[in-house]
């Protein structure tokens, strides 16, 4: 993490208000699927982590009747819809429909209800129905889980803010194949874009019911 001179200057210069969580509220959870949980494909760091603690998030926002929305990174078979971020990322074409890697891993896969949203860009929102969805249902305030906290985590908070959703990032609940990585933007989102909780925060300040 930065030090503390860091931290002063990002305060002198009026960085880093609080964002007030307001109902309705509503749960997106990203790219939480079998291949960011495994090592050997896009995995590691604390993503596992994170994947535990979201369970019971999961959990008690199907219990509020929040709106939940997943995402998943999906490519066409035969690669046509390759994008400058797999060319990047090359193995990103593996995550195509039916691949084991690219479905939601099974202690949080959906419900009836609940939107799955494919993606080929690193924020949800990005040519996707994600805003509209969740303008539909009425959330102000989105809660966000997922991975890669550097990548499409962060992806996704700037566009909420762009949407006009308050984003709370849900700190255990997020996770990076690396560290430095990950408490790198967490401290940078917290200073310029998202409130960053964690998990039982959320829960006991979310009281009021979607």
């Amino acid at each position: 993490m930065s030090g503390s001179s860091d931290t002063e200057v990002y305060v002198k210069q009026g960085f880093g208000k609080d964002l007030e969580l307001k109902a309705p509220f509503g749960l997106l959870l990203i790219d939480f699927v079998n291949g960011f949980a495994d090592e050997a494909w896009f995995g590691g760091g604390n993503i596992r982590d994170a994947i535990a603690c979201s369970v019971d998030l999961l959990a008690a926002a199907r219990e509020r009747g929040w709106p939940v929305a997943h995402t998943r990174i999906v490519f066409a078979d035969d690669a046509s819809d390759a994008n400058v971020f797999s060319d990047k990322i090359p193995s990103m074409l593996h995550l195509t429909e039916a691949a084991e890697i690219s479905q939601i891993v099974p202690d949080l896969a959906p419900r009836p209800g609940e939107l799955v949203v494919r993606k080929q860009l690193p924020s949800g929102f990005a040519g996707t129905s994600l805003q509209g969805w969740l303008t539909r249902h009425g959330v102000r305030t989105l809660m966000i889980a997922g991975c890669t906290t550097s990548g499409c985590v962060r992806a996704s908070v700037l566009d909420a803010v762009g949407a006009g959703f308050v984003p709370i990032v849900v700190r255990d609940c997020v996770g990076d194949r690396a560290i430095g990585p990950h408490e790198a933007n967490l401290f940078d989102m917290e200073k310029k874009y998202a409130q960053i909780l964690d998990r039982d925060t959320v829960l006991a300040a979310a009281t009021v019911p979607a």
